[in-house]
């Protein structure tokens, strides 16, 4: 079965507006620029790495002239010496030392990938779960206004039925707590959703602005049933899994290294030129020179230095095995937990949708009963009260349903596929 997890996310997320700001963060977050910037440091630390696997040469020439004048008995004289050379030096790699600290390198390089691909999987989620936010928060004010506005039709109809001697006054005071209630729900509302919209733009890489809507929440997409996928092909998507991979295979490599430090050490250097004590003869046959040091090296006393690096290694990689299954762990948990939410997040919204309605027709029915003079004042405010929490209620539960799509298209790995 096709998982979740392999879709990228322009297929899991179809608003348009939404797909825009992703694709904008993804350009411009700065935490997806400083974790391409750490792979263009890794790719420049294979190079300066694997260098040492190969000779070095150097060249050089010195020259210099003297001329003096007579003084006494001493005749005028002028002396010029030159020499050419070419150095070169290699440390064969007898026991693969410098072999493995390439390896290691780019091991690190590709945990440096993963690393980013791990980022990009967050933007993608944190993205989405702001623009949801965002959209929860409009809903909410559209309803606050919407209620101050049928509580307001309501005071002036009280007002009119005071006046004519039809209500009390504890009845114009009720309808104005209701409309007062919902009123005041609306500049805190406003504060969250500028404050929404400046988070975005932060996420974004951008001054804080306002934020263009796109689908209203209820009109979200969003897939009917959602595979989770098998637990292998999880842990094949996951980018901290597969960076923590990388990083035991450094950790390999490093430990060979660190291995080869207690064995000798073979270096060869070389040079060779020509000398003359005058510049018009530097390129005669006899004026060749040629120098080849070899040497061997044995470490015999360091006092456990070595040895003790070995041992450092080794329960670094020990650590590294340790938190690689607790990351397998903590991801198939996040997985269940994640599936878990969204199956109960949609029950719950469906239970709370038939709330909302039962609340909205009890308050429909109050005010007829009111009308006709059947029932009190206190029984509109009871259920108007109940109607809007049920509606607030409800956009809450339908944010908190696309919150867990998300959260558990991230558990499954997806979001870095572009």
């Amino acid at each position: 079965t096709a998982s979740l997890g392999d879709q990228k996310w322009a297929d899991v997320f179809k608003d348009d507006q939404l797909q825009s700001l992703i694709s904008k963060a993804i350009q411009g977050n700065y935490d997806v620029r400083i974790a391409a910037t750490r792979i263009l440091e890794a790719e420049q630390q294979v190079t300066i790495t694997r260098a040492d696997q190969y000779p070095t040469v150097s060249g050089g020439f010195g020259g210099s002239a003297q001329r003096a004048a007579r003084a006494g008995v001493i005749p005028a004289y002028s002396f010029a010496a030159g020499q050419l050379t070419v150095s070169g030096a290699w440390n064969p790699d007898f026991w693969g030392r410098y072999r493995n600290a390439t390896d290691a390198a780019r091991a690190n390089l590709l945990a440096a990938g993963w690393a980013k691909q791990e980022v990009l999987s967050t933007l993608v989620a944190s993205v989405a779960t702001g623009y949801f936010d965002l959209r929860e928060l409009d809903l909410e004010r559209e309803i606050s206004m919407s209620a101050v506005k049928s509580r307001q039709e309501s005071l002036d109809l009280t007002h009119v039925r005071e006046t004519h001697g039809l209500a009390s006054l504890l009845d114009v005071r009720q309808a104005e707590q209701l409309v007062q209630a919902a009123a005041t729900q609306i500049p805190d509302l406003d504060r969250r959703i500028e404050q929404q919209e400046n988070a975005l733009s932060t996420l974004l890489g951008e001054n804080p602005r306002a934020i263009v809507r796109g689908m209203k929440l209820v009109d979200q997409l969003q897939p009917p049933e959602v595979p989770a996928g098998i637990p292998s092909s999880l842990l094949e998507r996951r980018p901290d899994v597969r960076e923590v991979e990388e990083q035991m295979v450094a950790a390999g490599a490093e430990l060979n290294i660190a291995r080869a430090a207690l064995l000798p050490s073979f270096s060869l250097t070389g040079s060779t030129g020509l000398q003359s004590s005058a510049l018009n003869s530097i390129l005669d046959p006899g004026a060749v020179i040629v120098n080849v040091t070899a040497a061997l090296v044995q470490p015999i006393f360091n006092a456990g230095k070595l040895k003790a690096q070995v041992r450092l290694v080794e329960a670094q990689q020990q650590e590294l095995v340790l938190t690689y299954r607790k990351t397998i762990l903590n991801a198939l948990q996040s997985v269940s937990d994640s599936l878990a939410a969204y199956r109960k997040s949609r029950e719950f919204r469906v239970e709370q949708s038939k709330l909302a309605d039962a609340a909205r027709d009890a308050a429909r029915l109050s005010n007829l009963r009111y009308n006709g003079g059947e029932t009190d004042y206190l029984e509109v405010l009871t259920n108007e009260t109940n109607a809007l929490s049920a509606e607030l209620g409800l956009a809450q539960a339908r944010r908190n349903e696309l919150l867990s799509l998300v959260q558990l298209y991230q558990s499954l790995g997806g979001g870095w596929q572009e």
